[in-house]
């Protein structure tokens, strides 16, 4: 299936063809030049080194997003609670998580005695690495896409899933029952979550029949209209299962059950110190951006404008909003709603997301049946129908708050 292309608003719904040899990825288009340009030089000599630079600034850019989302998360917390916030280091206190970085890498690096050296000093390097190779297959723009892999869906589900790895290997090194049980925690709750997500990626894949990340941004580049999300009603629905089992995945409020603050616990990086702690840090605020941006990839149009023809928060500026806008409202939700239980966590999961998850995906396969192709007609139809639940939701929940709880009996 494909959305609507610059030529007509409602027409032409064929994904462009042989897209990779029109545009290719950063990758080859670098050694397309350099071999145009300099025909004696080795093309596989080129390609080595070009796939070293392109991992050297990735490594070097990637970083500067958790610096620069940790002081935005103290920023929008000290506006929620009517505060400054950091304002001593720098100008408006911008430069206060540079300065904390540099006090965590001069900090003492503990290793507890009795823990397993080898596994607690690998721990944070795995959930480092696999953190940061998400961000390979995601398209930040046509051109903008280290590589360009036609399993795209498959890979990133499959690096995520090795953030547990570590999780248990940082836990279980520690020596500590404190960090021991946050690390069970936490593999639970990420273990649990991954299958409403990946049941939810299901119902995009039905749609774009492709695994691939730049096929899917392709399909929905006709406007505000033709992204997945308004596509049908299923995967309206499947974007919120989606977007909160991501904030699940990455551990956020009201899903930080590993972080036993209550018990001036940490969870599963407790014994941890110093720069090794950082990596465990910038590995949090990176997976925010990573799930965010997989989310704007496969449900809101990815690096396509909301107007069909024009590149109206397009490209690289329009990616990063929206994706920065995901990340404002995990941010939002952390400091608005309480932690859950874990009882209550897994209760949402199992009994209510997994279930709905199954849902989407039959309804999904019965819209694709019934309307075939898309067009007009099903995307007015599914946006109605969006459109109705919303209402609907809106006054039962008004309804419920409105109502005032009965009085119950003493039983003094």
């Amino acid at each position: 299936m494909s959305g609507f292309l610059s030529e007509s608003f409602f027409n032409n719904f064929n994904i462009q063809e042989n897209i990779q040899e029109e545009t290719g990825n950063l990758v080859s288009y670098i050694v397309k030049y350099i071999s145009t340009r300099f025909p004696e030089f080795p093309v596989e000599l080129g390609t080595v080194l070009v796939m070293l630079g392109c991992a050297g600034i990735f490594v070097a850019v990637v970083p500067l997003f958790p610096l620069v989302l940790v002081l935005a998360e103290r920023k929008v917390a000290a506006r929620f609670q009517n505060r400054t916030g950091p304002m001593r280091v720098g100008p408006w206190g911008t430069l206060q998580t540079l300065a904390d970085g540099i006090k965590l890498i001069f900090k003492e690096d503990f290793i507890p005695q009795q823990g397993d050296k080898l596994l607690f000093r690998l721990a944070p390097y795995i959930m480092f690495a696999c953190s940061f190779a998400v961000f390979a297959a995601i398209p930040f723009t046509q051109r903008i896409l280290v590589s360009d892999l036609n399993i795209g869906i498959f890979y990133v589900m499959a690096i995520s899933s090795v953030i547990v790895m570590g999780v248990i290997m940082a836990g279980w090194s520690s020596n500590s029952k404190w960090s021991l049980l946050g690390s069970l925690r936490s593999a639970a709750q990420i273990v649990s979550y991954e299958i409403p997500l990946g049941l939810s990626i299901l119902t995009v894949i039905m749609l774009v029949e492709s695994l691939g990340m730049r096929e899917i941004v392709e399909n929905q580049s006709g406007g505000i209209f033709t992204w997945l999300i308004f596509r049908t009603p299923f995967t309206f629905i499947a974007f919120f299962i989606f977007f909160i089992s991501a904030i699940a995945e990455v551990n956020r409020t009201p899903f930080d059950l590993p972080e036993a603050e209550s018990e001036i616990v940490a969870g599963f990086h407790t014994e941890y110190s110093g720069m090794r702690f950082a990596l465990f840090f910038i590995a949090e605020y990176a997976n925010m951006f990573a799930v965010s941006a997989i989310g704007v990839t496969l449900f809101l149009g990815g690096y396509e404008g909301i107007l069909p023809g024009y590149d109206f928060l397009g490209g690289l500026p329009g990616f990063v909003l929206k994706t920065l806008g995901l990340v404002f409202v995990m941010m939002w939700l952390r400091w608005t709603l309480p932690r859950l239980r874990v009882d209550q966590l897994m209760n949402l999961c199992w009994k209510y997301f997994i279930p709905i998850s199954f849902f989407n995906i039959l309804g999904t396969g019965i819209w694709v049946l019934i309307f075939g192709q898309d067009d007009v007609w099903s995307i007015g139809i599914s946006c109605a129908i969006i459109y109705v639940g919303l209402v609907s939701a809106y006054a039962i929940a008004g309804r419920n708050l409105v109502q005032k709880p009965t009085l119950q009996p003493s039983s003094l």
